[in-house]
This record gives structure tokens, C-alpha cells and sequence, in this order.
């Protein structure tokens, strides 16, 4: 059962990578399809077995390599963690596929985005069976090799490139952290095996490491390198940037990699690896921090986004930044319930999304919609309910899993914990507003689209006039009227519809959407306690670990009512004051920017964090890139001297290339003027 979980996505991506010119579209959408909804229906029944019953077990795939002490199996590690993640990449994956089959129904190279889909679920898959972290480590970077395939999909579009390397390039510096966390575990335990490292970790409670010409209490050095990974995978700040150019994609791409895949094995990792981390004080209070100024910058720079994607792309930094403090403060469970319950709504709001931009016609800016829930009532109603999860509605899947990470934030006694909970009670403000807000500019209010638009609509993946686009080199402004730069390559369906009336998905669009809006719904209340609840013990079975002094899943039940009620609280003020600007006095946003220009500016360009990270690194990599082509190669190797420093070793070597005569006795005289040379030197001076 658990090789055709695996090796389903695989035989699909071989298939239609392969053969999908001699079998066709169709066919390539119907082997990649069929095998992800197999592979979703055997991880259910491995989740109810290994969850709900005694199914923990290790398979065994094959021996892979053996170097030294370094032994490496191929393996699956089967246990309520991996169960819990199969069923969340497999689910949404497949739902994807489906969705796909509408969603791209008019692109030419559809066997080809089906392969890299397929490619993506089985890297995903391989990563959450890992049975040892060299194995992990295949899969952390098959995910990132297929992210940079399916961002980069339309590859004629200069943007769609610069997307996909930004994301490879920014991943590379994280997965350097991760590398060495992996090299740092084989020196202290001389195991890479989870079963070799997770009984032994008390050994090393007290061991040091020198690094960098510093003494460090190993285990904390081997987390911090390890949550770097995370960082770069699960775009924490400071390595965030990459995740909203990803939106250059088909989305599709965006629900895969934002809901179930890529951006959550960061999260994943950190909570497999609870046994070191529990032993590591210093390093949870940096994840704690990470995540809750990660919560709080996503969420300020989502509130004046316009591209409906974009605002999604930053909601999911956001939530992964609360996924981050649960683990930081020890509540390992609250993180990945919020995991678990994030992909249902997330997949749900990015899939609504690619809905109205198929509705309208490749429109993605928010400012050209309006007036849609009477056309697309639909998706609308979907739209709907994702943002009632995301914002916290009571009994929403996200308002169990988030709600619960705000209490274990506040009942936490570690360093940063206090300043986790204050962000991520803001960050649920902000949350509320920019989600009604999306809300109410796209299905809400006046028409803003076809006759009745001012100026023509924008298409998928292209930038608002003045957008730092794809490598934040520029700053956006905020025009209402603003004009839209010229389309290049291929867009979603690569086809315009002119000024046609906003339509409907097909069902192939929307059964995805009505399954994920039903996991948005009741996810929460069904798992919540099994999750973070009274049968904890029973359903992780200890693959989540939790050390003797960790009490957070029993305090964070015991919180003040205040506490309790303050994402409530958050999420009716972020509503009403959504309601405020964008219905009842839709003018108020353009007074509010005028009167805070730079902080309006400061938002609308991200923190600036494009053109600071453009002006250290991009620029001078460019300069020394460009002076050692231009005076290395160029000038010294090419043409220093009469024909160039390249011309003379060429002489040289065809001057040194007539002393190999080919004669024996030449070569027989040389090797003893060199056995007296040496032994002269030996008498001479060698022995002093």
C-alpha cells in the first residue's frame, strides 16, 4: 500500500513526461489523475490505520548507499506524523489535478504541467516518508527542482523565469543551513537514521561544538542549521521573497505549493525533528521570534496588495509564520493541526481565486473586478467560506487550529513567546481585513470590469504599472486608473476573451472547490481532539516528542477567557472595518493612503526587502560577474599581449607537446634524472 502511495505520482510523471506526445492530452490528464486520487484513497486508509489503530511500521524500499559509517536505506517511516502529511499532500494534490483538467484545458503543453505535477507530489511524498535525513534532503530539493519547473511553466515569459530562479536561488541559501544541520547530526550521533538519533539525544544534552571560532552547545547549533532549511522552504522573513513572485505559475501551481507541498515541509521538518529541537531551549525561542514577526510582516504587507493572488500568497506566509510559534513554543500538535486545516481552506481560497481569473477572462487585479457574486455565485459562496476558515469564524477549521496557537503563545513561559502572541493577535486584525477585503473588492459592489472599466484588464502574471515585478526593482504606485505594461508570452489558457460577460468554472473547477470548502468546514471541529485534544497520546503515538517540563498542550487550555476571545474579537474588527472602506464608504482607502503616503509606500513595496536585498547582493554578484568577464576574460586572458594571454599557453603547450617522443629509452633518461635529483636533495638538505 505504501509503495503505490509513492510510486503512483512517479509512474505518472514518467508517463506523461515520456509519452505524453504520443498519448495525448487527454490521456496524460486521465493516468496523472487517476493514479493521485488511488494514492489519496490508500493514505486515508493508512491515516485511519496508523492514527486511529496500531499501524506504525517501517518498510523497507532499498539499500542505497554505505560509506564509512554513513549508512543510508531507502525507507519509509509509517507513523501518525507521516500518515497526517500524506493525507494532506495527497488530497490536495489530487484535487488539483481535477481542477486542473478545466483550468488549463486550451494550454498546448498540458502533458507536460501534469508530469511536473505529478513530479511535485511524489518529491513531497519521498520527503514526508523519510525514514533518515538524506532521504528528506532528496525530496526537500525534488520539491524545489519541480517548484522551479512549474513557476517557470510559461518560460517564453521573461517574468515566469525570473520567478523560477529567484525561488531555486533563495531556497539554495536555506538548504545550505540544512546541509550543514545534517553534516553537524552525523558528527555528534554517526547516524543520519531517525532511529539512530532520537533515543541518543539526552547524550548530547551537554556537548559543545566549535564553529566559526565559536564554542556552541551542539544541539542548538544543529537546530538553528537545520531550521535555516525551514526558513528557506517554508519562506520564513528574511527568506520570504521568493513566495509571492511564485504566483507567476498557472494557479494550480500557486494551491499546490502554498497549500500543501513546498511551503509546508519546513514546518514538517522542524516538528519531526521535536526530539532535538525539545533540547535545544535557545533554538525554539528563535523559532518562536522567526514566526511571529513572519505572521505579523506578511499580514501588514497583504493589507494593500491588489493582484487577488498576491494577497493569498502573503496570507499563506503569514499563517506559516503562527505554524512556526506553535512549534517554537512547543506545541507541536497546534502546528501541524494549523498545517493540517490550512491546506483545506488555503487550496480552497488560491483554487477560488483561479476561478474568478478564469471568470474574468485572466483578470487579476482586484481594482477591475467587483459586482461578481450575482455572475459567479459559486465560487463566490466558496470564496466565502475559505475566508470565514482563514479569518476564524467560530467552528471553521481555522478557527480551532489558529485559535489554539494563539493560546499556546500566550500560556508559553519561554523567551519570545510574549511578543509571539502580541504579533499573531495583530496579525489576526490584519488577517480579517485583508481577506473581507479581497472578499468585497472582487464579489462586492460596483462593476469595475468590461464596459464598465476605466482602463483594459490586466493579465495573469503581469505586474500593476510601476510593480517591482519579479525582482522588486522598482516601486509600485497606486493608480486606480493605472495602465497595465504589455503582455508577454503565455498566460492562463493563453488566450484573451475580449469583453465578455464574467462566467462560471466548469465542474471540473468546482467539485474541487465543494470538497475543500466541506475540509474548510469541518477539518477542525472532527480532528481538533486528536489533535491538541484528550486523545493527544493515544493518536501521535509519540511521534510528535515532548520533553518532561513541556506542559503547553495542558496550559494552553487553561488560558484567561480574555485571551480566548481575542482572535474573535480581531476577526469581527478586521470584518467591520473591511466593510467600512470597501462597501459602506469605499472612498476611505484613497484618503487614508493620502494622508500616510510613506507608510502606504512602505507597505505597497514590501518592506522594501527586494531592492535592499537588489542593492547588497544582486548588484555587486552583477559587478564582479561582469569585471571578471570583462578584465579577467576578456581583457587579460583574450588580450593582454600581442594576441592574448590564451594564445601563449597555447605556444607553450605545443612547444611542451614535442618533448613526448614517443621513444622508451627518453622517457626511461627522464625518470632517472629525477631519481638523482631527489636523492641529492635527500643528502644535501632533505633530512635537516
Amino acid at each position: 500500500m505504501y509503495h503505490a502511495i509513492v510510486f503512483l505520482p512517479l509512474a505518472g510523471f514518467l508517463i506523461a513526461g515520456l509519452a505524453g506526445r504520443f498519448i495525448g492530452a487527454r490521456a496524460s490528464e486521465v493516468v496523472t489523475t487517476s493514479g493521485l486520487f488511488v494514492s489519496c484513497l490508500l493514505s486515508w486508509i493508512a491515516f485511519f490505520d496508523v492514527g486511529f489503530g496500531d499501524g506504525a511500521t517501517r518498510v523497507a524500499v532499498a539499500n542505497w548507499m554505505i560509506s564509512g559509517d554513513l549508512v543510508v536505506d531507502w525507507a519509509f517511516r509509517i507513523d501518525t506524523l507521516t500518515a497526517v502529511m500524506l493525507i494532506v499532500v495527497t488530497t490536495v494534490s489530487s484535487l488539483v489535478h481535477l481542477y486542473s483538467i478545466g483550468y488549463m484545458h486550451e494550454d498546448p503543453a498540458r502533458p507536460r504541467f501534469f508530469a511536473y505535477l505529478s513530479l511535485f507530489t511524489f518529491a513531497m511524498l519521498m520527503l514526508v516518508t523519510a525514514d533518515n535525513l538524506v532521504q528528506m534532503f532528496f525530496g526537500w530539493e525534488g520539491v524545489g527542482l519541480a517548484s522551479y519547473l512549474l513557476i517557470g511553466f510559461w518560460y517564453e515569459k521573461p517574468s515566469a523565469n525570473a520567478a523560477a530562479i529567484k525561488a531555486f536561488v533563495v531556497n539554495r541559501i536555506g538548504d545550505f543551513g540544512f546541509l550543514l544541520g545534517i553534516f553537524l547530526v552525523f558528527v555528534l550521533f554517526g547516524a543520519v537514521t531517525f532511529d539512530g538519533i532520537f533515543p541518543r539525544v539526552a547524550e548530547f544534552n551537554e556537548a559543545t561544538f566549535r564553529f566559526l571560532g565559536y564554542e556552541w552547545h551542539a544541539l542548538t547549533l544543529a537546530s538553528l542549521l537545520l531550521f535555516m532549511g525551514a526558513m528557506g522552504k517554508s519562506a520564513q522573513f528574511l527568506l520570504h521573497t521568493w513566495l509571492p513572485d511564485a504566483m507567476e505559475g498557472p494557479t494550480p501551481v500557486s494551491a499546490l505549493i502554498h497549500a500543501a507541498t513546498m511551503v509546508t515541509a519546513g514546518v514538517f521538518m522542524v516538528a519531526r525533528m521535536s526530539p532535538v529541537f525539545e533540547y535545544a531551549p535557545t533554538a525554539l525561542s528563535v523559532v518562536t521570534v522567526v514566526g511571529g514577526i513572519t505572521a505579523f510582516f506578511a499580514a501588514t504587507v497583504g493589507l494593500v496588495q491588489n493582484d487577488i493572488k498576491r494577497v493569498i500568497a502573503y496570507s499563506t506566509c503569514s499563517q506559516l509564520g503562527y505554524m512556526f510559534v506553535a512549534l517554537g513554543v512547543g506545541a507541536y500538535g497546534a502546528g501541524i493541526f494549523h498545517l493540517f486545516t490550512h491546506a483545506f481552506f488555503k487550496a480552497l481560497l488560491f483554487l477560488g481565486a483561479g476561478s474568478v481569473i478564469h471568470a474574468m477572462h485572466h483578470e487579476q487585479d482586484m481594482r477591475h473586478m467587483g459586482g461578481l457574486r450575482k455572475h459567479i455565485p459559486f465560487t463566490a459562496a466558496m470564496m466565502t467560506i475559505g475566508t470565514l476558515a482563514l479569518t476564524g469564524f467560530p467552528f471553521t477549521a481555522g478557527y480551532f487550529s489558529k485559535d489554539a496557537i494563539i493560546e499556546a503563545a500566550y500560556a508559553s513561559h519561554t523567551p519570545g513567546a510574549n511578543f509571539a502572541f502580541l504579533a499573531t493577535v495583530i496579525a489576526a486584525l490584519f488577517t480579517s481585513f485583508y481577506s473581507w477585503r479581497l472578499y468585497f473588492m472582487t464579489f462586492e459592489g460596483p462593476a469595475k470590469w468590461g464596459a464598465h472599466a476605466s482602463t483594459p484588464p490586466l493579465h495573469e502574471g503581469v505586474a500593476h504599472a510601476g510593480t517591482a515585478a519579479e525582482g522588486g526593482h522598482g516601486h509600485d504606485v497606486e493608480p486606480p486608473a493605472a495602465a497595465p505594461h504589455a503582455h508577454h508570452g503565455h498566460d492562463d489558457h493563453a488566450h484573451g476573451h475580449g469583453d465578455h460577460t464574467p462566467h462560471e468554472s466548469p465542474l471540473t473547477m468546482l467539485v474541487p472547490l465543494a470538497v475543500l470548502a466541506t475540509g474548510a468546514l469541518v477539518a477542525g471541529f472532527a480532528f481538533k481532539e486528536v489533535f491538541i485534544g484528550h486523545d493527544y497520546d493515544h493518536f501521535w503515538k509519540g511521534a510528535l516528542f515532548t520533553g518532561a517540563d513541556n506542559h503547553i498542550l495542558h496550559e494552553m487550555h487553561e488560558v484567561p477567557g480574555w485571551v480566548v476571545a481575542s482572535p474573535f474579537v480581531m476577526m469581527v474588527l478586521g470584518f467591520l472595518i473591511a466593510l467600512w472602506f470597501y462597501v459602506i464608504n469605499p472612498r476611505m482607502p484613497a484618503i487614508l493612503a493620502g494622508q500616510q503616503p510613506l507608510l502606504y509606500r512602505f507597505l505597497l513595496n514590501k518592506w522594501y526587502f527586494d531592492e535592499i536585498y537588489d542593492f547588497l547582493f544582486v548588484r555587486p554578484a552583477m559587478w564582479l560577474g561582469r569585471f571578471l568577464w570583462k578584465k579577467g576574460d576578456g581583457w587579460l586572458i583574450d588580450g593582454f599581449g600581442p594576441d592574448g594571454v590564451s594564445a601563449r599557453v597555447v605556444d607553450v603547450t605545443n612547444r611542451v607537446v614535442r618533448l613526448q617522443t614517443g621513444y622508451v629509452y627518453h622517457y626511461a633518461f627522464a625518470m632517472l634524472v629525477g631519481v638523482a635529483a631527489l636523492v641529492t636533495w635527500y643528502l644535501i638538505g632533505g633530512t635537516h
